[in-house]
């Protein structure tokens, strides 16, 4: 077997927990109230509240302050996948680095090639999420030049605009969300290089703070108005 039955619980773990967590977040009424959820709210905010100002261009450049930072999240990325790439160079070595930790479990070379690709392409992953993300924002931001003037705010087809706008805005925002999801998940898959249970752990530890953030966090606190 390619990997034993530890190392496939481990990642088992850490595939379910990653699905779990964006089930939640994304498709069910908790998730809703959660930190992301608010703020797709207050996304909405703003769309109508630009509809109602003359001059936009304070929007406009906070949509450009969103751009460059997923713009600086993808490039990120890139390189992230050129390091975790980068370790198949030199994968004999690491392996008695990892080997000769008192906690480090011993691996195959196939076996860390395996790890090293699977961090890859979570990195992959997150580039085309930050990618996507950018692009929508790009989008929204031809929608908003777009948007009709303050003197049709009462329209139906002003109101139309504002929700169809909305939707684009809170696509760019799910998929940058995914991508810094990935990001957070690939701290917890680092500890599958060193042990089995450090995966384990390790996801753990990452799903119990990014919970913490959506639902026990002093943003959302504030958002909320509560102590």
């Amino acid at each position: 077997m390619f990997f034993g039955p530890l190392d496939l619980t481990a990642l088992s773990f850490f595939a379910l927990a990653w699905i779990a967590y964006a089930v939640l977040i994304e498709w069910t009424p908790l998730g809703a109230r959660g930190l992301n959820g608010r703020i797709d709210q207050y996304r909405e905010a703003w769309f109508r509240r630009t509809l109602a100002r003359e001059m936009r261009m304070v929007d406009m450049q906070i949509m450009l302050a969103l751009q460059s930072g997923t713009a600086f999240f993808a490039s990120t990325s890139l390189i992230a996948i050129g390091g975790a790439l980068g370790l198949l160079r030199t994968t004999e070595q690491i392996i008695e680095l990892v080997a000769g930790l008192p906690f480090g479990a011993p691996s195959t070379r196939e076996q860390w090639e395996a790890k090293t690709i699977g961090l890859a392409v979570i990195f992959v992953y997150s580039f085309f999420k930050f990618a996507w993300s950018y692009r929508l924002f790009n989008y929204v931001a031809v929608m908003l030049g777009a948007m009709p003037p303050v003197a049709e705010k009462d329209t139906p087809e002003a109101e139309a605009y504002v929700i169809r706008t909305t939707r684009v805005f809170q696509s760019a925002g799910r998929h940058f969300n995914r991508g810094q999801r990935a990001f957070f998940f690939a701290l917890g898959y680092l500890g599958w290089f060193i042990h089995p249970f450090l995966l384990i752990a390790a996801t753990a530890a990452v799903l119990i703070v990014m919970l913490m953030r959506q639902f026990a966090s002093a943003p959302l606190y504030a958002i909320e108005d509560r102590e």
